[in-house]
């Protein structure tokens, strides 16, 4: 574009020049003196024709026609002149259309010398990234591997662990049924022993009541002061087992909730053992569990029994609040009779208390206690009933 602009200011000046040439040559063409042809005659007469121009316009016409020629001269020379210097110019012009374009090129060349460095630096930043970025993540693979080697390890240490932990569970769990068999074996020779005590304790203390009750008959009418005197006795001796009742109540329920946590702790871990197939294992604890599956669905049977028979003996004070609650303690003999009631959690209402106390006495004795294992009449030698009027059918 700008050698375009450079050519169009150097050929106006070629035209102005060469138009002021054609201008001259006309203007001199115009200016030069014209000749008149000499007129033919016809005559036969011949004369000669006599000027009558002086020498001095001879001489003016002379120094005229020099001075156009001269003019004509200069003119020509100044035309020269100016077609010589629109030449130089154009020459000039073309010199300068040459090194501009040489300069063009050069820096055209420069240019793209600079691109190609610029692409081969950029080639080789991009090599060199391509390179951090196959490296990094070669680091990266080798710290991936190197982690899921670790956590490889670190779950075979585990599985290691917990196979470990579970052989030594199943010792432990062989030795706590071979030591809870035992000691099945041991509660239940002396429960039997406490039971004989017991029974022959009663007896010994129906016997006596035989005599006395036979002893008073023979000496009513005579020892009427006796009489009374053994009865102040005999409220003392049953304010003592009163005492003694709920005591055994208290430590036989604390016995029940350990055999029935003990006899649920069998049967899961019976039910565990069951599934890894240890058979001689299973083989030794199926008839105990049998025995407390039978024994706690007996203890079951007879609580509901008792607490069925207490509520329908059960007479609720009138205008008693429905937010009252009284636990009762019970002591039972191995045949189901009555010892003792005692409150051991008030309502804060004595005569609400007072009727829960009634209504376990009106429902005594409870013969069905004969009827459970060993084991569950210890359980329910002595419980507690919680009585509440929302609860009663």
């Amino acid at each position: 574009m700008a050698r375009h602009d450079s050519r169009v200011g150097y050929g106006l000046p070629t035209l102005l020049a060469v138009g002021l040439h054609v201008l001259v040559v006309v203007m001199s063409v115009i200016t030069l003196p014209s000749r008149e042809p000499e007129a033919t005659s016809s005559s036969v007469v011949q004369a000669t024709l006599v000027s009558t121009e002086t020498t001095t316009d001879q001489a003016l016409r002379a120094e005229e026609a020099r001075a156009r020629a001269a003019q004509r001269q200069a003119d020509e020379e100044a035309a020269a002149a100016e077609a010589e210097a629109a030449a130089e110019a154009e020459r000039q012009q073309a010199e300068e259309e040459a090194a501009q374009r040489q300069a063009e090129q050069q820096a055209e060349r420069e240019a793209q010398q600079q691109a190609r460095e610029q692409q081969r630096l950029e080639a080789e930043a991009e090599a060199q990234r391509r390179a951090e970025e196959a490296e990094q993540q070669a680091r990266l693979r080798e710290e991936q591997e190197a982690a899921v080697e670790a956590e490889r390890q670190r779950l075979e240490q585990q599985r290691r662990e917990a196979e470990q932990q579970r052989e030594a569970e199943a010792a432990e769990r062989q030795r706590q049924a071979e030591e809870a068999r035992r000691q099945a074996e041991q509660e239940a020779e002396a429960e039997r022993q406490r039971q004989a005590e017991r029974e022959a304790e009663a007896e010994r203390q129906r016997q006596a009541e035989r005599e006395a009750e036979a002893e008073r008959q023979r000496q009513a009418e005579r020892e009427a002061e006796a009489e009374r005197q053994r009865q102040e006795e005999e409220a003392r001796r049953q304010a003592e087992q009163e005492a003694e009742r709920q005591r055994q109540e208290e430590e036989a329920r604390r016995q029940a909730e350990q055999e029935a946590e003990r006899q649920r702790q069998e049967a899961a871990r019976a039910a565990a053992e069951a599934a890894s197939d240890i058979d001689s294992l299973i083989a030794g604890e199926q008839e105990s569990i049998a025995n407390a599956r039978q024994a706690e669905q007996a203890a079951n049977s007879f609580q509901n029994l008792v607490r069925n028979a207490v509520e329908q003996a059960w007479i609720i004070p009138a205008g008693s609040a429905s937010g009252l609650e009284a636990t009762l303690r019970l002591d039972l003999l191995p045949t189901g009779e009555l010892i003792g009631a005692t409150i051991v959690s008030s309502s804060g209402d004595g005569a609400f208390d007072r009727s829960v106390i009634q209504a376990v006495e009106r429902a005594s004795p409870f013969r069905e206690m004969r009827q459970l294992p060993p084991a569950a009449q210890s359980q329910f030698r002595q419980f507690n009933l919680r009585f509440r009027p929302g609860d009663v059918r």
